[in-house]
Parts: structure tokens; C-alpha cells; sequence
């Protein structure tokens, strides 16, 4: 057994070194937010994304010396296993820890021979560590005013920054509060106890205190934006808004946004009580959105299964259009969708397979200003083969014969990502009346502009290639045709010199690889016209094509957009109090 504990101990090595790199990313957020220094935020996030990869790699070379003729035996990585399964028992961390001894493993294996025998598909430890969540929480009790115990709150969570106006924002707050205690709470304010986490979340050009309301037995999730002035010469914070419920939290942690640097050094405390605020969301993006996204796809792994086991339901085709580049099917009981790159592309597509999986990586990495989907990728996920419909799989013999093995009674698909499953955008238009039509427009535009702000240009604006969450927020889930804003060429439709040119079936200009015609948008409207004009009364600046010149100007310029992650009517007014 002496090469199986050198080789679980160097496993757990790598794990350590890995956790401490991902803390003092996730620690610096701080500094990087009050120096204002949001093109390094930007980095870091990326950063801590790519070190977890990076770590995985260094510990495989060791790997690969110590386990010598080995390597392959999957007895002797059983038996590592159950030496690492000692190593990490009893540690604060360990769920993350066991996730990493699976990248590895999955790194020799090819993600094949997935067993509990050889790997920690479920932990013997259960899924999250017994932790005691108060430890992390600071309560603010009615012993003083309200007043009294906001500013006492708000002095604790100083940072090195002065507040622009202390007075004006426990106004703020104070009166946010007595108005959620007046709707929700009849009881007395003096029953009132906050409850907040006792670490910033830090995410782009925002710090966020998050906590909830306790008040006779009921509780209200409670988050405190805070922003910085951007004052060069006066730099300091204000409270921009207070943010009350569950569904307001839920889009701030979404599955569409940046993930948050907060110091959790103990993950699952901070999990289990978010997933107390937010009771609807998968416990597997809460881990994702602090940061542990490879942990959040071993979590969502493991509820998929369980899942799986106790439903009977069919695999069928997504509803809606089919895409050129992608095959989508779903469950009807199942809030995600599994998405698999076709072999062939319907014309006039011209990507290739890896060229799409590029992209995909790359949305993985960007700031996806909460316009852009969220995705787990799996390589040789087996599936039940009785419980997929004969349509899907006429489709997916048809559209992707080299991703699919029939081995038995299993299905196995080499490749495919995972996604939230939303309401297409076109079929959403469908059944939609009047107001909701202008409201799902208007937020159709929003997310153009703020993923061209955040230096994305989506390619296919097609309504099909974009969602409605359940929140009714417009997503971008389509990506093989996304480009960086800055490495598009916007231009103007040339007039034609003659009546030849006017009729002609074909383009009269010269067309390059990045060349984008804003004048051509108008026909991704193409047969709705109800929707065509609650867009045009909102966002006709986007067929200008100097709209998209500006946007591009302020990137160069080194201009870094704020992505207000709750509706506008929330935000305090910076006046005087």
C-alpha cells in the first residue's frame, strides 16, 4: 500500500495547493475593489477559473511517476481511494477536496470507468460537511434602535474606503426595512433580528452584504449592495439599494453572472445558508456561484442521478426551432437541458466542432453580465437507453452519430453540455399578451447591450437563440457565433450604383469575416411584427451603426460598464438625506 498513500497523499498535496491559490485570489478582491481596479477584477475571476485546471495538471505529472506501471490498474486506484478517503475525513473542505481527486482520476481515465469503487461519484461522507452555519453569521438585535443598529451594521462592514453619506444611507436602509416590516412582518420592529454573513461577496464593480430578516418565526432574505463612487480624487462607497425576497436574491446568484469571490473558507457553510435564502435554486450554482464550479458539477451530477432514479419520463426532443449547430433534448420533470454538437452543420453555418467547444470555454471565462447562460460540459455520460423516445433518437442518429455508443442497456454520449432549461424567446412571444410582449422586448435589447458593453457581440440575434428565465429575464444561450465586440467590423450598407446592383440576389459590396451590417438586424423580426415594434420604440439605436462604434470607442477606451444586477426602481437616490 505504500505507493497508494504516496499517491493519495500527493492527490491531497495538489488539492491544498490548489485551495490556497483560489483563497488569496478570492482574498485580494477586496484591495482590487477599493483601488477601483476593475480590468484586474476581470483578470482575477478568469484567474481563479484557470487555476483549478492548472493544479490538476501539475499534480498529474507526479501522478503518473508514483503510480508507474499502475497508472491503468483500477484496483490499485481503488484501493487510493480508500486511502484518500481517510486522508480528507473529518476536513471542513472535504467535498471539494474529493471533487479534486476525481478531475485527476477522471484526467487518466478519460472520464470512463466512473464507479464509486474508483472515484467519489457519491461521498462516503455524505454530500456536505455537518457544519454549524452560525459560526459565519453576525446578528444585529433590537437591544438599540434601528437607526443605531444600521449604523453599527454598516461601521462593522466598513471597508478602507469613508461612505459618501453614513446618515443618508441608514435613512435608506431604515426605511427599506420598516416598509418590508410594514408589508410582511406585522409585528412590532422591535422583534427584528438581522442576520448577516459575516464576509463581503465581491463581484465586479460591487460588494454585496448578504443576509435575511428574522422576525417571529418568519424570515426575508436581505441584501445590501454596495457600490464604489469612482471618484479618483475622492474615492469612497454608498449603499445603493436593499434588496428584500428570495427572487431578488436568486437573480443576484444566478446562473447567468460572474461568479462571486467571497471568503468562505469553509464552503459549505456559506452554501447551506444561501440555499436558506434562496430555497429554489440547486445547492449544486449556489457552489458554483462562490466560485466552486467544478464542485457545483460534481453536485449536479449527483442530483441528476438521483433524479434519474426516481423518475420514468422519457428523454424527448427540446421544444422549439432545432438549431443549426446543436441537438437539445430534455425531460419533461427536468429543469435542464443537454445540448450535443452536431457532426454535420446545417448551412450556412461554417464552424467547426472545436471551434464551438472554443466558444463554449470561453463563455466559461468571460464576464457574462448575467445575459449569458451558465453550462456544465461531461464527457461519456451514460444514460438509460429504454428512456430515450424514438424521435430523439432518430435525431440523434441523424444529427450526431459519432457522439452516441448503444452498449447494452446503456446510452452513452461522448460529449454534451448541460444548461438551465428556459422558455425560447420566440415561443414565448407566442402566448404572450400585449405587456408582457413590450416587457420581454425591452429586456431583449437590454441583454444586446449589455453583453456588447461587456465586450461581447452575439453573432445570431435570431429570438430563438435566446430565453426567458423564470424570472422573466432575456438570456443568450447560443454561442458559436459570439465574437468580442472589438474584433467586429461595423459598417454601413453601401447604396447600389445602379438598378443591377438593386435587384441583385446577392451582396454588390465586398463582405469580410467580421464585417457586421447593424442595417440588417431588422430581420431577425422577420414575421412577428408585434414584437418588431415594441423593440424599434425601445432599441432602434441598434440598427445605427455609430451606436455600435460608441461602445466600441468606450472599450478601447479602457471603460468597464456596471452590470446592476435588480431593477432600477430599487436604487437609492445619492441626494442628501
Amino acid at each position: 500500500m505504500d505507493k497508494q498513500i504516496r499517491l493519495a497523499r500527493t492527490i491531497l498535496n495538489g488539492f491544498e495547493a490548489y485551495f490556497a491559490e483560489f483563497e488569496n485570489i478570492t482574498l485580494a478582491a477586496r484591495t482590487r475593489f477599493e483601488n477601483g481596479e476593475w480590468a484586474a477584477t476581470h483578470e482575477a475571476s478568469t484567474r481563479r477559473i484557470d487555476v483549478y485546471k492548472e493544479k490538476v495538471l501539475d499534480v498529474l505529472g507526479f501522478v503518473k511517476y508514483i503510480a508507474g506501471d499502475r497508472l491503468n490498474d483500477r484496483l490499485f486506484w481503488s484501493e487510493t481511494r480508500e486511502v484518500y478517503a481517510g486522508l480528507v475525513r473529518g476536513m471542513t473542505n472535504f467535498e471539494i477536496a474529493e471533487t479534486f481527486y476525481n478531475s485527476v482520476y477522471n484526467a487518466i481515465f478519460g472520464h470512463q470507468h466512473i464507479r464509486d469503487d474508483y472515484a467519489f461519484v457519491f461521498s462516503p461522507q455524505g454530500d456536505m460537511p455537518p457544519v454549524d452555519v452560525s459560526k459565519v453569521v453576525r446578528r444585529y438585535s433590537p437591544t438599540k434602535s434601528m437607526s443605531e443598529n444600521v449604523r453599527r451594521l454598516l461601521e462593522d462592514y466598513a471597508l478602507s474606503l469613508p461612505y459618501e453619506d453614513m446618515e443618508r444611507d441608514v435613512q435608506h436602509i431604515c426605511d427599506a426595512i420598516r416598509s418590508q416590516l410594514r408589508d410582511h412582518f406585522p409585528l412590532d420592529a422591535d422583534t427584528l433580528e438581522v442576520q448577516l454573513l459575516e464576509h463581503h461577496f465581491f463581484r465586479n464593480k460591487a460588494v454585496y452584504i448578504v443576509g435575511r430578516i428574522v422576525a417571529g418565526g418568519k424570515q426575508m432574505p436581505f441584501v445590501i449592495p454596495m457600490l464604489h463612487n469612482g471618484d479618483i480624487e475622492n474615492p469612497a462607497v454608498y449603499i445603493d439599494a436593499a434588496l428584500f425576497g428570495p427572487d431578488l436574491v436568486s437573480m443576484l446568484f444566478s446562473f447567468t453572472r460572474t461568479y462571486f469571490m467571497v471568503d468562505a473558507s469553509i464552503p459549505s457553510q456559506y452554501v447551506l445558508f444561501l440555499q436558506q435564502l434562496m430555497p429554489k435554486k440547486a445547492i449544486s450554482e449556489i457552489y458554483s456561484a462562490i466560485g466552486h464550479h467544478r464542485h457545483g458539477k460534481t453536485f449536479y451530477y449527483r442530483s441528476a442521478c438521483r433524479h434519474m432514479q426516481a423518475t420514468t419520463d422519457s428523454f424527448v426532443v427540446a421544444p422549439g426551432i432545432k438549431g443549426m449547430v446543436m441537438t437539445v433534448f430534455t425531460l419533461q420533470s427536468y429543469e435542464f437541458v443537454f445540448k450535443i454538437i452536431k457532426d454535420r452543420f446545417t448551412p450556412p453555418k461554417e464552424v467547426t466542432h472545436e471551434l464551438v467547444r472554443e466558444k463554449y470555454q470561453l463563455v466559461k471565462r468571460w464576464d457574462r453580465a448575467g445575459r449569458m447562460a451558465d453550462t456544465q460540459e461531461f464527457t461519456n455520460l451514460v444514460f438509460e437507453r429504454a428512456r430515450f423516445s424514438d424521435e430523439l433518437m432518430q435525431e440523434l442518429h441523424e444529427t450526431c452519430p459519432s457522439q452516441i455508443v448503444e452498449h447494452g442497456t446503456a446510452l452513452i454520449i461522448k460529449h454534451c453540455y448541460v444548461e438551465r432549461r428556459m422558455t425560447p424567446l420566440n415561443l414565448y412571444l407566442q402566448t404572450a399578451n400585449d405587456d408582457e410582449v413590450e416587457a420581454v422586448m425591452l429586456d431583449y435589447g437590454k441583454s444586446i447591450k449589455e453583453l456588447a458593453a461587456a465586450n461581447i457581440f452575439p453573432g445570431d440575434m435570431l429570438l430563438k437563440n435566446f430565453g426567458v428565465t423564470r424570472h422573466g429575464r432575456v438570456v443568450f444561450y447560443d454561442y458559436d457565433e459570439i465574437e468580442p465586440l472589438l474584433k467586429c467590423n461595423f459598417r454601413r450598407i453601401p447604396p447600389p450604383r445602379d438598378d443591377y446592383e438593386e435587384m441583385a440576389s446577392q451582396p454588390w459590396y465586398s463582405v469580410g469575416p467580421y464585417d457586421i451590417f447593424p442595417e440588417e438586424f431588422r430581420l431577425f423580426f422577420s414575421g412577428n411584427q408585434r414584437a418588431r415594434k415594441a423593440f424599434d420604440a425601445h432599441h432602434s439605436d441598434i440598427y445605427d451603426v455609430e451606436f455600435w462604434h460608441g461602445l466600441q470607442e468606450r472599450l478601447r477606451a479602457g471603460h468597464v460598464d456596471d452590470f446592476i444586477p435588480y431593477p432600477q426602481r430599487l436604487r437609492f437616490s445619492r441626494s442628501a438625506a
